[in-house]
């Protein structure tokens, strides 16, 4: 098996919520690994820099505003085969429906 690494990105409504702690301990249950971790507060450049392949798009502008409408907590996740755990079907990560993962505009996203 192979150790691999992502990102992950717990977004401002879940930031708001003081929900990071709990997600944490999900992605920990889980198997991985949080070997990196910020908080911080995204500027509009910062936003649609990582957003830019989807600059086109009409939902653009409301994600990047959605984006820096708080703090969000960047991270480094690391496990066992780590990027096919994080892109298999939600279920077998076990997030409730408040935690969503690889959704563009969900609580977490993975990459």
């Amino acid at each position: 098996m192979a150790t691999e690494r992502t990102l992950s990105i717990i977004k401002p409504d879940a930031t708001r919520r003081n929900l990071t702690g709990q997600i944490n301990a999900r992605f920990e249950k889980a198997g991985l690994r949080i070997v990196a971790q910020r908080r911080l507060q995204l500027t509009l450049q910062q936003a649609e820099g990582f957003y830019e392949v989807h600059r086109e798009r009409s939902f653009f502008s409301d994600l990047c505003s959605f984006m820096i409408s708080g703090p969000v907590v960047v991270q480094v996740l690391e496990g066992e085969n780590e990027v096919s755990l994080n892109f298999v079907p939600v279920n077998k990560i076990p997030f409730e429906s408040d935690f969503k993962i690889n959704n563009t505009v969900g609580t977490v996203v993975v990459r």
